[in-house]
């Protein structure tokens, strides 16, 4: 059998509603901040649900030139502005030597939507000859990882994942897998979405899945609380460097956590809803722990995908609760919900929610559930409501869920824990 190479993380660039670098992102969360407020993007005229998470202050032309950046749909912008934290984060140079051992995997749910509506507006108002020749590289998903590998001469795997709200996770699980079986000795890896559009979230609304708190928008997103009614739409990337171990101490690395579990899953139920008792949860974070090589009762906190919405919640806390048994159910786990401040970032969220994980681990805090005011007696867990609460965090799972039924869980171990 085939030696598996330790994958550590030695960078990582975030940005979202709350923050446009990683200390940013992890301030506001120790704040309680809400990154959501109306929306700024497009006319909100006849639109139901009218605020979202946006990204805020964002110069794309700090991170691409501009003729470079009318290539490219928002999402890609994001994605080289978190990729840009994370390398410079991480202090990796892809040189000529190693170029060909380094990847890229960065995955997005829905990828240029706003590319998309805009070329249509112009096919509708000028005819053909007005789509723009740019139009199908600025919109496709796998053109994020395109342009980090093209940025940094990164000629080793790339890929793309479009799984819906599980694409960064599926993308840094994958990239880990990737490492661990020697295709390569780092990966810039994770997920950017840019859809606050209005056929996006107009579409979102059709299907009654978001929140309709026009005006309340900072109290909107409220997982796990008895009165939740959907998810807001949150925009921005998560970008995480892996390496191989060995490679990353031979340069002085630091790093910042080790990855050691990867586990997916399908429901095989719904299009767009959970299977009966969170089975499809279950499966993918069993299948993370016993990859991890450790029991669950090692794992002190959970960043659950809790998008607040009233059936989802409820059924990833009772697959949460079936997985970690007794400690669950004491509250010695401690299980948060950062969506909350964040907002969803859909096909981004997995990769955001990956460095929150991480940070939290080395900050020793679990950041709160915000919002959460009255608790759903169906959902029986500590969830860290309202504040930081300061722990002991040596393993940590990350969730994320997406329509279709796809799953995928992570676990980090702190790096130095024994």
């Amino acid at each position: 059998m085939q030696q598996q190479h330790r994958v550590v993380v030695t960078g990582m660039g975030l940005l979202c509603g709350v923050g446009n670098t990683a200390s940013q992102v992890w301030d506001s969360l120790m704040a309680g901040t809400s990154g959501m407020a109306e929306i700024t993007a497009y006319d909100l005229e006849g639109h139901s649900v009218r605020f979202a998470a946006e990204v805020k202050n964002f110069d794309p032309h700090v991170f691409v030139e501009k003729k470079e950046a009318r290539k490219m749909g928002r999402f890609i912008h994001f994605a080289m502005a978190a990729s840009q934290e994370a390398m410079q984060h991480s202090g990796l140079q892809v040189t000529p030597e190693n170029a060909e051992n380094i990847g890229v995997h960065i995955g997005s749910g829905i990828g240029g939507f706003d590319v998309i509506e805009r070329e249509h507006t112009a096919l509708m108002n000028g005819g053909p000859r007005r789509i723009s020749p740019f139009f199908i590289p600025a919109a496709i998903i796998n053109l994020a990882a395109g342009h980090v590998s093209i940025k940094y001469g990164a000629k080793g795997p790339n890929e793309a994942t479009a799984t819906a709200c599980t694409s960064s996770a599926h993308a840094i699980g994958d990239a880990f897998r990737t490492i661990q079986r020697g295709d390569a000795i780092a990966m810039i890896a994770g997920g950017a979405e840019g859809a606050i559009t209005p056929l996006s979230v107009g579409g979102f609304a059709s299907m009654k899945a978001l929140s309709t708190r026009n005006d309340d928008p900072t109290h909107a997103c409220r997982p796990f609380d008895k009165d939740r009614d959907g998810f807001v739409v949150g925009e921005g990337a998560g970008i995480l460097i892996l390496e191989e171990l060995e490679f990353a101490q031979a340069r002085g690395a630091n790093i910042l956590a080790e990855i050691i579990g990867y586990g997916m899953s399908g429901d095989a139920y719904h299009m767009t809803g959970m299977a009966p008792e969170g089975d499809g949860c279950r499966r993918a974070m069993n299948a993370a722990i016993k990859v991890a090589g450790i029991s669950p009762d090692k794992i002190d906190y959970v960043n659950a995908h809790a998008t607040s919405t009233p059936l989802g919640d409820a059924l990833e806390s009772q697959a949460i609760e079936n997985v970690f048994g007794e400690r669950a159910k004491n509250h010695t786990l401690l299980v948060s919900s950062t969506k909350s401040m964040t907002g969803h970032l859909l096909g981004g969220a997995g990769g955001l929610e990956a460095g929150i994980t991480i940070l939290a681990m080395q900050h020793q805090i679990a950041p709160p559930t915000m919002n959460l005011e009255n608790v759903d007696p169906a959902c029986r867990l500590n969830y860290v409501a309202n504040k930081p609460q300061p722990a002991k965090i040596d393993y940590a799972l990350s969730n994320s869920f997406g329509f279709g039924g796809t799953n995928g869980s992570l676990v980090f171990k702190r790096w130095g824990a024994e």
